[in-house]
């Protein structure tokens, strides 16, 4: 499988690629072209929140644990005092950084459901309804933030594909056809709870018919 440097510098190429050429037909702003790319980078290493032990990990749930005290800040900050907002942010560091960290690694398999394409849809719209609802931004960028993400997903799940494949001997590596699959088919019933347990997302995302209109105008440029 492709290692940790060429994911990450594959989808921040491909990141940078995407952002810069929305911007050059006004899909989006320069600063908001910057979030795009970064969100294609990190959904590049994402897939390896269940790699233990690993540099991805150890960088992907630093990034989430920074995330999390950022919408904290913003949500409670009228709310606390500066005493108690850094107490939860503390917190939510910890939580995050640690506790999350120690049960992703207790309880998910490499190359198992976080490579796959169900994954790779539920983070985009995870992110699309976190920008929508908790960040306030506008549809049509939280719906860009969640496909940005999601690029980089498949990126990375396409990678380890291209990787498992041995092309001096013609053969394929036993891997090949563990990342880029639509479940978890050697545990279906954790795809099921997944997709079960993010079905409270539907109402927290912005209309489907923004989403229909940006990905018409995006086929429309590519034509």
């Amino acid at each position: 499988m492709a290692n940790f440097r060429t994911h990450f510098g594959v989808a921040s190429l491909g990141g940078g690629l995407a952002a810069q050429a929305g911007w050059q037909v006004s899909l989006w702003s320069g600063w908001q072209a910057l979030a795009v790319a970064a969100l294609v980078a990190f959904g590049g290493i994402l897939p390896d929140i269940d790699a233990d032990h690993s540099q991805a990990v150890r960088l992907i749930f630093h990034i989430l644990a920074v995330a999390a005290i950022v919408l904290a800040v913003l949500i409670l900050q009228q709310r606390l005092t500066p005493a108690g907002l850094f107490a939860v942010c503390g917190g939510l560091y910890l939580g995050v950084r640690y506790v999350a960290s120690a049960l992703f690694a207790r309880f998910t398999v490499h190359r198992g459901l976080w490579h796959s394409l169900l994954a790779a849809a539920i983070s985009g719209l995870s992110t699309t309804a976190i920008s929508f609802t908790l960040l306030d931004q506008p549809e049509r960028l939280a719906w860009i933030h969640g496909l940005a993400l999601t690029l980089g997903f498949l990126i990375h799940l396409t990678l380890d594909e291209l990787y498992s494949v041995d092309l001096t001997g013609a053969r394929l590596k036993r891997s090949f056809g563990t990342a880029l699959k639509p479940i978890d088919w050697h545990a279906p019933g954790g795809s099921l709870m997944l997709l079960l347990a993010s079905t409270h997302l539907l109402s927290w995302l912005p209309s489907l018919a923004v989403l229909r209109q940006l990905l018409d105008q995006s086929l429309s440029l590519w034509r």
